[in-house]
């Protein structure tokens, strides 16, 4: 489509499931189990009222803070998700790139089709590194000092994968990991020729390359296929061998960040893996100022999982996070419209948080605090909404 036509993540959402074959679109957009969770991140973020302030001249907005020593544009950042290959064959540089322009973090994904040294050579801004440890502690240090040669200055490592997730819509549609061939996959892959094309092939100005899409995925597969429990001892060892800010996503409890700071966190992402990991986890936003009273300063704390709106960021950051990251959005803009689409989706929701900013009555991020959110009305929550996640 021509991006220029989306007004909103949900614009593009509906795009991304036109061009993409509906097996490979739920692994993008669904949950884990029930989805109850992934239903919950919305719900809760639209039950929480605004307060504006009155008599506040806006005719002025700045949306630019820094996190974790990076200036960024906004507090919106970009969250690690893997296989950027089956949206667009550009994929992780692509996206790397759009963060660029728009001055704002991507976070590169563990499970990038890319390796780590391919897409920092796209970067045009500050990039972080995911990291999934793996049960050979060879490799882990190995991984960890290339992504510091590489030039990463942030390694965000995710705590809330400790196995491989069951993902029932994934196993409906026929995919599993590793993916194995289907005829049900064939028939959906000849039912959208221009996907199926653009991913085994690649349409960007790399040219033609027939084993481009075998190499992503299996950079991706042995990223994530063997993960392991994160444990305290863990996080102790990357403190020591990672000289930079050291992240810790997947965090949806206060009383186990003071721990966290002791054994030199610098932050900390309010994160329940967008509903695709535990079916059950709260909303994010939900135990988000639980998170930051205990973190008390000491460390930055962020929130992933639920976020499509810049009325969602304002909420947020009222609550107490540094910053967000979304995931899904630029992963449905890069599917709908390859790069122009992540351009198009990060220009829409700067534009959402300038406008969300002016209505509440503030002119600078650090000018967000509770006094702009009310409490969460006591009504039920809707039957279903869908698309709750990063």
């Amino acid at each position: 489509m021509r991006t220029t036509r989306a007004h909103s993540v949900e614009d593009l959402r509906r795009a991304a499931r036109r061009r993409m074959p509906r097996a490979v679109f739920d692994v993008v957009d669904g949950g884990a189990g029930d989805e109850h969770t992934l239903r919950w991140n919305r719900e809760a973020f639209e039950r929480i009222p605004l307060r504006p302030k009155a008599l506040v001249d806006v005719a002025h907005v700045d949306t630019t803070t820094t996190v974790l020593g990076d200036r960024v544009s906004m507090p919106l950042l970009l969250a690690p998700c893997s296989f950027a290959r089956m949206c667009h064959s550009d994929a992780e540089p692509a996206v790397a790139r759009a963060a660029g322009r728009a001055g704002t973090v991507y976070v590169v994904p563990g499970g990038s089709g890319e390796r780590p040294e391919v897409v920092i050579r796209s970067a045009g801004g500050p990039l972080w590194y995911q990291l999934y440890l793996k049960p050979d502690q060879a490799m882990n240090d190995e991984l960890v000092e290339r992504v510091a040669a590489a030039g990463y200055r942030t390694l965000c490592v995710t705590i809330d994968t400790p196995i491989k997730p069951y993902r029932e819509k994934d196993l409906r549609n026929g995919v599993t990991l590793p993916v194995s061939p289907s005829p049900r996959l064939a028939l959906a892959g000849l039912a959208h020729p221009r996907w199926s094309r653009d991913f085994l092939f690649g349409t960007g100005g790399a040219g033609l390359d027939l084993f481009a899409a075998r190499r992503a995925y299996t950079n991706f597969t042995d990223a994530i296929m063997h993960s392991r429990s994160v444990t305290a001892g863990e996080i102790r060892r990357l403190r020591d061998r990672w000289q930079g800010p050291l992240v810790v996503k997947g965090v949806l409890r206060g009383d186990e960040v003071a721990e966290m700071a002791d054994l030199g966190v610098d932050g900390v992402v309010v994160s329940n893996h967008g509903g695709r990991n535990l079916d059950g986890a709260p909303a994010t936003i939900d135990v988000l100022a639980e998170v930051v009273d205990a973190a008390a300063g000491r460390l930055d704390v962020l929130l992933d999982s639920g976020v499509r709106r810049g009325t969602d960021v304002v909420r947020a950051l009222a609550l107490g996070a540094k910053a967000v990251l979304v995931g899904r959005p630029y992963m449905f803009a890069l599917a709908a419209g390859g790069e122009a689409g992540v351009d198009r989706v990060l220009e829409l929701l700067h534009n959402e948080i300038v406008r969300a900013m002016s209505l509440v009555g503030v002119t600078t991020v650090k000018e967000i605090d509770r006094s702009l959110v009310g409490p969460a009305p006591a009504t039920a929550r809707p039957a279903d909404v869908r698309g709750g996640t990063a």
